[in-house]
Formats: C-alpha cells, sequence, structure tokens
C-alpha cells in the first residue's frame, strides 16, 4: 500500500491531468529531485522557485488571481513564518470583496518532529495557521485521508493549507488508494518501480502511473478512529497514531478510549467532537505544537463553553513543550513532543479524575 509521500504525489497527479492544477512548484519542486521528500516526482506541471518563501507564497497568489489553480511548497514549515503577512492577505480576499474575488491556491508544506531535524526542521505550525482567518487548514494521519484531503484542497474555489506530519510520510497506510496495484507486498514493489524515480539516473525516468480515481475526503469532517466509552482523546497528524495505540494498550487495564482523527482544523468538526464528548464525559486533546496559545486551548476552551455541566472531568490538552525549539538529540526530541508513553499516563490520569 502506498506511503504518505506516494499518496500526496498520486493525488498532485490527479489533480494535475483532471482537476485544472497548472503549477506545482516551490524549492527542488521540479526535476531531477522532485521535492526534498520526493512528493513531486514525475509530475509533468512541476518547476523549481529561487529559494524565496515570500516568493512562492507571492506567485500561488499571483497565479490563483489569474485564474490558474496551484499548489504550492514551502519545503519546511520552519521557513513559513516569514510569509504570515501574505498569508493574511491570501485569507482575506473572499470576505474584504464580499465573495467577488476566490483565491483557488494550496500551499504544502512539512511540519512538526519525528526525523530528528533539530531546530530548523521541526517545528510545528498548526497553531499559527489557525490564527489566519480565510485558510481551511488540513493535516491528515494516512496515506489515504491524505489523497483524498489533497484532491478537496486543489478543487476548492479558496486558500488551503495542507500540513504533512513529517514522521509519517514514508509510513503506509492500512487502507489502499483507489487504483494502486493489489495490496501485497509484490504490489508495494510494483507501486514503488511505477512512480518511484531510481536514486541513480533520474534524466530519462519517467512515472508510470495507476488508474486513479477520485476519491476526495471532505474538508471539515473529522472522524473516530476507534470507539470507546470512558474518554474522548482528539488528536491528528503525527500524534494521532500513538493514541490509537494507546487506546488498544490501555484496553487491557480496563480503560476503554475513543479516538477521533480531527484531520480538518479549520473548518472544525465540532459536532462530531461534542457528541463523543457528551456520551464519555472526558476529553484529552493531543497534539504536538507548543502548549501556549495551542490550537487544543481553543478546544479546551469551547469544550467548557459547551458542556461544562455533562463533564465527568476537567478537559485536558497534551502539548509540546514551551521552548524555542526541538533538539537534535533523541532524548531531547522525545522529551520536547508527546509520546506513546505519555499519552498513556495522561489517559490513565484523566480516567480517575472525577467532577
Amino acid at each position: 500500500m502506498a506511503t504518505m509521500v506516494q499518496a500526496i504525489r498520486m493525488a498532485l497527479h490527479y489533480g494535475e491531468e483532471h482537476l485544472g492544477v497548472t503549477d506545482i512548484f516551490g524549492e527542488d519542486v521540479g526535476a531531477p529531485l522532485g521535492g526534498v521528500f520526493t512528493g513531486t516526482q514525475g509530475l509533468k506541471t512541476a518547476w523549481n522557485s529561487p529559494l524565496d518563501e515570500r516568493g512562492i507564497v507571492g506567485a500561488a497568489m499571483g497565479l490563483g488571481f489569474a485564474g490558474q489553480r496551484c499548489v504550492a511548497e514551502v519545503q519546511f514549515c520552519d521557513y513559513i513564518y516569514n510569509t504570515i503577512d501574505l498569508l493574511k492577505l491570501a485569507g482575506m480576499q473572499c470576505w474584504a470583496s464580499a465573495g467577488q474575488f476566490n483565491l483557488p491556491i494550496t500551499i504544502m508544506t512539512p511540519v512538526g518532529s519525528g526525523i530528528r531535524g533539530s531546530i530548523y526542521h521541526s517545528h510545528s505550525f498548526d497553531a499559527t495557521m489557525t490564527h489566519i482567518p480565510g485558510w481551511k487548514i488540513v493535516m491528515p494521519s494516512n496515506a489515504l485521508d491524505a489523497y483524498g484531503l489533497m484532491l478537496s484542497c486543489i478543487v476548492d474555489p479558496n486558500p488551503c493549507m495542507f500540513l504533512i506530519p513529517k514522521a509519517l510520510m514514508r509510513v503506509r497506510s492500512d487502507e489502499a488508494i483507489p487504483g494502486e496495484p493489489p495490496l501485497t507486498p509484490e504490489g508495494d514493489k510494483q507501486l514503488r518501480e511505477m512512480i518511484d524515480a531510481p536514486l541513480a539516473d533520474r534524466a530519462r525516468w519517467q512515472p508510470r502511473w495507476p488508474e486513479l480515481i477520485d476519491c476526495r475526503v471532505p474538508i471539515g469532517q473529522a472522524v473516530t478512529k476507534r470507539q470507546g466509552r470512558d474518554m474522548t482523546v482528539v488528536s491528528y497528524g503525527r500524534t494521532l497514531p500513538l493514541c490509537v495505540q494507546a487506546a488498544n494498550q490501555l484496553m487491557h487495564e480496563g480503560i476503554d478510549a475513543e479516538v477521533i482523527d480531527l484531520r480538518t482544523l479549520w473548518p472544525l468538526d465540532w459536532g462530531h467532537l461534542e457528541a463523543s464528548i457528551r456520551r464519555t464525559g472526558r476529553v484529552l486533546f493531543v497534539n504536538e505544537d507548543t502548549e501556549v496559545t495551542n490550537f487544543g486551548e481553543h478546544l479546551v476552551r469551547r469544550t467548557v463553553s459547551s458542556l461544562f455541566y455533562e463533564l465527568q472531568a476537567a478537559p485536558v490538552l497534551l502539548a509540546g513543550e514551551f521552548l524555542p525549539g526541538i533538539g537534535l538529540a533523541d532524548t531531547l526530541e522525545s522529551s520536547s513532543v508527546p509520546q506513546l508513553e505519555s499519552i498513556i499516563q495522561h489517559m490513565k490520569h484523566l480516567a480517575q479524575q472525577k467532577a
């Protein structure tokens, strides 16, 4: 089955063939590299931009205003912070024009820890991005969702931010992307041979794309990954699979946790979260962005405002430490952001609390 980065590449190919994508660009996005994570290998509309994040976002806006449909990549989210004013301008266009002007652009950028990227390649961007109105913001936790969410971003008439958890890029999905080779080890090898460029001579290489189909994941819809009765655990991106793993382990200790994958940070699927929290009476929000002004704090506030008298315990946020960066050493990275053990401990503690 496809990895997340293969799924993104196939979605971009489908977009340029069927959904009107005219340009896919960014630093090292074009041939021969096809992106530092190989997410754009073999795409016919991919081209290399200068090493200029403001230029990338500005060019995407210009293409969008000109009626083109583009996907632009900022190579690491650590370097997108100098584009905040442009992101703000892009987000306000539809609102400021009373709906007369749309801006159909998608910006994708890898986020988070998990690859030992140290202080310059390990930042999160979800909390900062949710402070900018006018954007739809998605972060998949598996390859199939990455494929479907990218297709939905491509066809959306207004700006979409596609956040890619770096730690999950090489993780294979448990579900097949429609059109990919059979779900066997031989099928995995066949897919690699079809769409992964060789390490050696790439100059003459051409991909052989599978017969892909449109399989969109609607923006703004969370999904329950595991049913449970004792508490609700809400996460997305890198920490989502860890939450599922923690819930499965704690089932043997008599703690039955429901796990929800938010998938879209904005627009927020509050109805899905609310129904689960009403039923379980307890909720833990998990992500790896720094804890101060974390998006999870907004979710805690909304939970308290809407469900205060139905809660059996105070809502809890488990997030990254409030540090300027993440260290290179394994111990420093592991202690800076939520890991399996810290998620398990917070779930155990929450299960014992009473309002």
